[in-house]
């Protein structure tokens, strides 16, 4: 079976003013169809580059990625992306902004309506669909923000941190959410965090990148049962997990 997502020896460096500035990699990876893929590390390391390469809004500077088999070298409208800040529009109401992007992708939107129903319900909004941006909580538009990101059926999702702004209590009710839509389907997920207990908890795999310039250094099968929920994340396996990748970030002075 062909890789999801397939990255080798992927290099990202930026040319400005005299020196360059080497922000990511050499690193490769393989990702197959429905895993659920962390990029963990410090701020300032390149998780967010390698996604924008993935998703073909950067060129590698070397190397190459290719996503269902074939070389990124454009925009790839079918992913779904996802970004710390929304992307909703304030003249548009949930179901609005959602239709937005069927319609941007010149698709039907009757042909959605079904399933566009039954994303609303799922993150909880079925009272809330004809309400405005202004008339939601943070947590409300950014579960508004998943359904845009899901709503074409999209078989590979990238997350840049879209849990980043959110209250705790919030953040972990949506990571509930967000685990619920992938168990669902089963989409390929690459999903940028700074937190390690998110990371865990969320993924098939983590990946731990370096400081910059960012490299994956190490990749670790997160082997918990799903769901994972609270009795998961008290188990001693989640806290060996958590311990390990603690101590990796110890080792490069990041904790």
């Amino acid at each position: 079976m062909a890789a999801a997502i397939e990255i080798r020896s992927a290099v990202k460096t930026y040319a400005t003013g005299a020196e360059a500035i080497h922000a990511f990699g050499p690193s490769s990876l393989r990702i197959e169809p429905g895993e659920f893929i962390s990029l963990l590390g410090p701020s300032g390391c390149g998780k967010s580059t390698l996604m924008l390469m993935i998703a073909g809004l950067l060129d590698c500077t070397s190397g190459e990625i290719e996503v269902g088999g074939h070389v990124v070298c454009e925009p790839q409208t079918s992913i779904g992306i996802m970004f710390q800040d929304n992307t909703l529009v304030p003249w548009r109401t949930v179901r609005g902004n959602i239709e937005l992007q069927i319609e941007l992708r010149g698709l039907s939107v009757a042909d959605y309506r079904a399933g566009i129903d039954r994303l609303i319900s799922s993150v909880k909004l079925d009272d809330f669909a004809e309400r405005y941006p202004y008339e939601l909580s943070g947590g409300m538009q950014q579960r508004a923000a998943f359904c845009q990101t899901l709503v074409h059926r999209p078989g590979v999702l990238l997350l840049d941190e879209p849990l980043g702004k959110l209250d705790a209590m919030t953040r972990e009710s949506i990571r509930r959410d967000l685990q619920a839509l992938w168990l669902a389907d089963r989409p390929t997920v690459v999903f940028v965090t700074h937190s390690i207990e998110e990371a865990i908890q969320l993924s098939t795999r983590v990946c731990v990148i370096s400081p910059r310039p960012g490299r994956i250094e190490k990749v670790i099968d997160i082997n918990l049962p799903w769901p994972r929920d609270l009795a998961v994340k008290r188990s001693e396996r989640f806290r060996a997990h958590a311990s390990e990748i603690e101590e990796i970030f110890h080792g490069y002075g990041v904790l």
